[in-house]
């Protein structure tokens, strides 16, 4: 079963390759199996699945087996966002299971794992599951989804309205909707479609991209600046502000009133400021190692205690979890905030920054201009370089011997190696190398002062590679 591999949230793999009905098996046993070897089983499970190809086929199956297996299955009765699993998981008091890729390709599907705290399953949590999968043999024989159901060891129920319910009682929705702001939504054909629009009312929300698509219109639902040009453009014809969310609906990018792409680094950042200054609250910051460095200079700035995290929302989610923390995000736009789940949540922090606008009465890019005006400009790159393992590999050797000494000019000065390799550089600088874990994929990340050299720093590090990459 070594095809089988968990990356930094759970596992996923193409379709009908490694991502199979018997796959799927063998991976839910392992979870029954590990579950029942630390006595967390009694209180079942809980499964939802998104919009992707076969998903709910892929979650029946998962049920099945758990069924098979003496575990109580609280199941979606639709598609819902992977935060409100999250919000089931601690409601119940029991793991989750969510059948998704996330922002993926269509041909993808995967496997998330949730723990009873209401976020991602902690790495240790995910090594014990991983142990158990190496003693797994055969695919277990299952009954049929709908007898299983018939005989209540599978219950079909409603997992989404207790997430909307905490979403009301944490968000000022009438605030909102009386600033008469207007929202423009691009789900990109997933699990967060409609729900924004049904917490604020239709009125108030342009939906685009809202339909059940599994291939999602040609594009891999990753909210991502170059898939956002049509949110971009609805947003600075007829709304105040632009949300984007991925495909299981967790992370988030916005855009602004102009149509101009906002980072979810500034949106961490503006999280920061108005958790800790307007609504008085404290904690530490988490961010994860590719995160931006203005996180550091506002943590110094209030006095706020700041921890660096490999890369992996699971690793904020269990910080989250033992400590008090203020708020936590990566650069990929998984973000979480006290007083919510210990989870990224698009839906959620997309309304908390619509929030802010309306106490603070600024503008979504006057908030975040006024971010450079404190703490100085910080402009990031990333590409993710298709390529092959031998080049990765290599790659990857180069910067752990502390080979690439000298980017554009600038000398490295400090090299750090807490999740790929960061390369600190003399003028304030750094470029990140890092391989996938699941991908033959090479990912270079950068941030600097400067808007024109933060891409070459990422193309001169390419090139390196043998992998050359051309800005327009």
């Amino acid at each position: 079963m070594s095809v089988i591999k968990f990356g930094t949230d759970g596992w996923r793999a193409v379709i009908a390759d490694q991502f199979t009905f018997a796959n799927v098996n063998v991976v839910t046993q392992a979870v029954a199996k590990w579950l029942q070897s630390i006595n967390r089983a009694e209180n079942g499970v809980v499964i939802g699945y998104d919009a992707r190809f076969l998903s709910r086929e892929f979650a029946e199956h998962a049920a099945s087996v758990f069924a098979e297996l003496g575990i109580l299955v609280r199941f979606s009765d639709r598609i819902v966002p992977t935060p409100a699993i999250s919000h089931a998981a601690l409601a119940h008091d029991a793991f989750g299971i969510v059948i998704t890729a996330s922002h993926n390709p269509p041909e993808y599907n995967g496997y998330k794992l949730k723990a009873p705290f209401g976020g991602s399953a902690t790495p240790d949590q995910i090594a014990g599951i991983e142990n158990e999968l190496a003693s797994v043999g055969e695919t277990v024989t299952v009954q049929p989804f709908q007898q299983r159901v018939k005989f209540g060891l599978i219950r079909e129920m409603n997992l989404l309205d207790g997430y909307l319910q905490s979403i009301r009682e944490n968000i000022d929705l009438e605030a909102i909707r009386n600033s008469g702001l207007k929202v423009a939504h691009d789900p990109m054909y997933g699990a967060g479609s409609g729900i924004i629009k049904h917490l604020l009312g239709e009125k108030f929300v342009q939906e685009i991209h809202g339909e059940r698509n599994p291939l999602f219109g040609g594009t891999a639902p990753e909210p991502v600046e170059q898939n956002l040009s049509e949110l971009c453009k609805i947003t600075k014809e007829n709304c105040d502000i632009g949300i984007a969310n991925d495909g299981d609906a967790d992370r988030i990018t916005m855009v602004d009133e102009n149509g101009q792409f906002v980072s979810s680094h500034k949106i961490l950042s503006l999280l920061v400021e108005y958790l800790h200054t307007h609504k008085g609250m404290n904690g530490t910051v988490v961010k994860t190692f590719s995160t931006t460095d203005m996180i550091d200079k506002q943590a110094e700035k209030y006095g706020l205690p700041l921890i660096v995290t490999p890369i992996g929302f699971k690793y904020i989610a269990e910080l989250m979890v033992d400590k008090d923390v203020l708020t936590g995000g990566e650069e990929s736009g998984g973000l979480a905030a006290k007083g919510h789940l210990p989870e990224r949540d698009g839906i959620y922090i997309g309304l908390l920054i619509i929030e802010m606008m309306v106490r603070s009465g600024k503008s979504l890019s006057e908030l975040a201009a006024g971010l450079f005006d404190e703490y100085g400009s910080h402009y990031y790159h990333r590409e993710d370089l298709l390529t092959d393992d031998s080049k990765k590999h290599a790659m990857i050797a180069y910067c752990k011997a502390k080979k690439l000494t000298n980017i554009l000019g600038s000398a490295v000065v400090k090299w750090d190696f807490k999740d790929g390799i960061k390369h600190h550089l003399d003028d304030g600088s750094w470029v990140l190398v890092r391989p996938s874990g699941t991908e033959p994929v090479l990912r270079i990340y950068a941030e600097s002062s400067d808007p024109l050299n933060v891409q070459k720093m990422v193309e001169e590090v390419a090139a390196l590679a043998g992998l050359p990459v051309i800005f327009d």
